[in-house]
């Protein structure tokens, strides 16, 4: 790996100040240039053609995707780079999708070997240490003191208490979107009280018996609470989405367990209303009920 700057493209001087805030803070910085043989195996070319005899031998550069739309780079434009005072030109031979969330040793530009033959660099790579054997990297420190080691564990702890906090955070508007679509539901119960103690007066008055007053009830407050509890739970994973995609920039992963406790909430809910409004809708004289409607 060689420290370089991105000079020129196709022999015009590269002017900063022609870019947006991030593509002049990429171009007035020194690049990472990485110099291989063949594009690594993690890295998939998308367009061009990777290492071969003729780019090895005439010099190539392959390019990250990413960087080339935001400098406004093309197959076969020629780069300028400025290394320890010295510079070299060669064309773009093929654009790589690069994964850079993976713990792979990933670059922007990687030249043919060539090209930055001779430049100061330095050499880097990754590799697993399983955590029985983290001695092993104080002993390689000792061993080599050139070397810089940096341990990525403790990196990846705290990353995953944060994430563990993100979790926290959308499990808590998920609780909070099917607490909110139960208690719509309770109040809507609530203000419907009065109507039902009417009709189970009307269904006593025609004949009907009170077991079949109270399965009509329930069978109608059954409805309901499936309906509110899977409004509630589409609710939530609409949030959900949303915050993970828009918000987090995650990938959404449905969580199933949030489509078997809003219905269950909501027929938690409907059962204490039925427990109570049906018993208040039968002790209620019949005679009573139609004369106050």
């Amino acid at each position: 790996m060689a420290r370089g700057r991105y000079v020129a493209l196709n022999g015009t001087p590269v002017d900063a100040n022609s870019f947006a805030d991030r593509e002049r803070r990429l171009v007035e910085r020194e690049f990472n240039l990485s110099f291989m043989p063949v594009v690594p195996a993690h890295n998939e070319v998308i367009a061009g053609r990777a290492f071969g005899p003729r780019e090895l031998d005439s010099g190539g550069l392959s390019v990250e995707e990413g960087i080339a739309k935001s400098l406004g780079w093309k197959l076969g434009d020629r780069l300028d780079w400025e290394v320890a005072g010295q510079r070299f030109s060669a064309p773009i031979t093929d654009l790589r999708r690069v994964d850079w969330d993976s713990m792979q040793v990933n670059f922007f530009v990687i030249a043919t070997p060539r090209l930055l033959a001779g430049f100061p660099a330095s050499y880097v790579t990754s590799f697993h240490l399983a955590e029985a054997q983290s001695a092993f990297v104080s002993k390689l420190s000792q061993r080599f003191p050139n070397l810089t080691v940096i341990d990525s564990s403790a990196l990846l702890r705290q990353i995953k208490a944060m994430m563990d906090q993100v979790i926290l955070a959308v499990q808590f508007v998920f609780l909070f979107a099917i607490g909110a679509g139960v208690l719509v539901l309770y109040a809507a119960l609530l203000a419907t009280q009065d109507e039902r103690v009417h009709e189970a007066a009307v269904m006593r008055a025609l004949g009907a018996s009170r077991a079949q007053v109270l399965a009509a009830q329930r069978a109608e407050f059954l409805a309901l609470g499936l309906l509110a509890g899977a409004l509630a739970a589409l609710g939530a994973t609409a949030i959900g989405f949303v915050i993970a995609k828009q918000v987090f920039q995650f990938s959404y992963q449905v969580n199933h367990w949030v489509w078997l406790a809003g219905p269950a909430l909501g027929l938690l809910c409907v059962s204490l209303n039925v427990w109570a409004g049906a018993r208040a809708a039968l002790n209620h004289p019949p005679i009573a009920a139609l004369r106050e409607a």
